[in-house]
């Protein structure tokens, strides 16, 4: 494939704050620790304080593994990086996402290799050092509505059931339906019969969706040493106890986050998460229900179960997996038990981590270096062709259809259709007639103004009629760019955040995945577009 890259910006899909994080603005710098570049890693890796507990991190991953043994996967490689885990050399990075069935929209496969690539680049800048690139499986997320279908080709494929508590402990049993829909849509042709198998093994033979999501990313990317892990366990919830008790009770996250987000505000930065007073949820089979703090108890919403103070921290000591972290909490979390560097996550995701650092600060946890993940658009031969022929550049496709359209017409019209000459002539006429008449009486100054501006929108409407009238004739080559718009943004939308990656995958098979792993720079973010040659 081709590769061209265009700026974040120049793409309009990219939040203000997103641009500005990327271009260092200086507002924001009090709410992140070191720049998203090798100099920072560098600062980063030379006061970097590791609190997590290697040996529990080792021996639960080693664990979480065996459930693979006795399946057709390739398991070698990400168990050294596991073992690896024991140096204190050894750092992670890491980048997170729920268990979208089937892998859900492009950016899920994404974010993976960003983490993947910007592991070789640290390892290539600071050979001394190790790091593995790390999946962390949303396991204990409860929102299954989010994750229980995939698009593909057009096609939506749902997985029908009524679920309830974290989507990681649902058996997939009842995919039965979502599987065949999922490989009828993939097709006969290439490598859809090896993907196929993968969904097959993965949905059918584990009973728990963390089992079948390791299973899945294991098969894409397990040999590239990505590291996967089910942070739902007693061992890593031990570990994390001791801030399970303070934060609830102390209610910190709460008071430190709101500090920082009425900062962010005055910012004009959109909030992305607001704190609750407690931000951790009571976890079960089947349930996973709000904590909140009422009449002087601990009580798990929509149930019976309720504490006092003594009687909650005794819960936390012999029971702490019962404690899941929400979205606030989470990254802290991540940060306890992993030794990590980098967080990689989508633009909105960047943004919820600025509101965090002074959390962090209160625990004393070093807050890792935020990385936008690499966002790509892939362009198949037949749409390439159409491109060509239209004479497109790259970053005009992410432009609405009609504004591409218009800007064509102007630009391989054989009339003249901007009426921009004649309207700076007109517009030396105005300031004449403005000074004319502000010598017979100033008060007519405006007036003049007011006429200049009503001209000035019917020379624009007029000028719009002029592009309108042409297109017409043009009607045929213009009806291409709607099939270019359709084919590469589904829905109105970026094709990663809408399109699964089979049908990619069914073309391509495992190159398609190497393809990503070369042309996506995680540092340099920018945009790339990856055309089929």
């Amino acid at each position: 494939m081709d590769a061209a890259c265009i700026s974040y910006k120049e793409t309009g899909a990219f939040s203000p704050t997103v641009i500005d994080y990327l271009e260092d603005a200086p507002a924001l710098r009090p709410f992140y620790t070191y720049r998203p570049d090798f100099d920072g890693f560098e600062q980063f890796l030379c006061k970097k304080k590791v609190v997590a507990d290697r040996k529990i991190l080792v021996d639960v991953l080693l664990e979480q593994y065996a459930r693979l043994n006795g399946h057709k996967t390739d398991f070698a490689t990400p168990l050294q990086a596991v073992k690896d885990l024991a140096l204190d050399s050894t750092y992670t990075v890491t980048t997170g996402h729920q268990l979208n069935i089937f892998a859900g929209p492009l950016y899920f496969i994404y974010k993976i290799v960003t983490a993947i690539k910007l592991a070789r680049q640290l390892k290539e800048k600071f050979p001394d050092k190790n790091f593995v690139p790390v999946y962390w499986m949303a396991s204990e997320d409860h929102d299954f509505a989010e994750i229980n279908y995939t698009n593909i080709g057009g096609k939506k494929v749902h997985w029908w059931y009524e679920a309830s508590g974290a989507t990681g402990r649902i058996n997939p049993e009842t995919m039965r339906v979502a599987i065949n829909q999922y490989k009828g849509a993939l097709g006969i042709d290439n490598h859809a019969d090896e993907l196929g198998e993968i969904v097959e093994t993965a949905y059918t033979k584990f009973d728990k969706l963390a089992d079948a999501t390791r299973y899945l990313v294991n098969a894409l990317f397990g040999q590239y040493g990505l590291v996967i892990i089910d942070a739902d366990d007693h061992r890593f919830k031990q570990s994390f106890a001791p801030i399970i008790a303070r934060d609830i009770i102390e209610q910190n996250s709460f008071k430190n986050i709101e500090v920082t987000n009425k900062k962010l505000h005055e910012l004009g930065v959109h909030i992305q998460v607001n704190p609750r007073e407690i931000n951790f949820f009571y976890l079960m089979d089947g349930l996973r229900e709000r904590l909140v703090f009422e009449h002087d108890r601990y009580r798990v919403m929509n149930t019976e179960i309720s504490f006092s103070e003594e009687e909650l921290r005794n819960e936390i000591d012999t029971y702490p997996e019962r404690f899941s972290p929400n979205v606030v909490m989470r990254p802290l979390y991540q940060e306890c038990i992993l030794p990590n560097i980098a967080y990689i996550g989508g633009g909105a995701e960047v943004v919820y981590w600025l509101e965090l650092k002074s959390n962090f600060d209160f625990y004393q946890v070093d807050f890792p270096i935020l990385i936008l993940r690499n966002s790509g658009l892939l362009i198949e031969k037949e749409t390439a062709a159409k491109i060509i022929r239209m004479e497109l550049q790259p970053a005009e496709l992410f432009k609405p259809a009609d504004e591409i359209k218009n800007n064509w017409i102007k630009k391989h019209s054989q009339h003249n259709l901007s009426l921009s000459d004649e309207w700076d002539e007109l517009n030396s006429v105005f300031d004449k007639l403005k000074q004319r008449a502000a010598k017979i009486e100033p008060t007519l100054a405006p007036s003049t103004e007011a006429v200049k501006a009503r001209l000035k929108h019917a020379m624009d409407n007029l000028e719009k009629k002029l592009v309108k009238a042409e297109r017409r004739n043009y009607q045929t080559r213009l009806e291409q760019i709607e099939h270019i718009k359709e084919d590469i943004f589904p829905k109105d939308s970026l094709q990663e955040r809408t399109e699964n990656f089979g049908l990619f995958y069914v073309k391509w098979g495992q190159s398609f995945i190497e393809e990503l792993v070369r042309a996506f720079e995680p540092l340099d973010f920018q945009f790339t577009v990856l055309t089929e040659v």
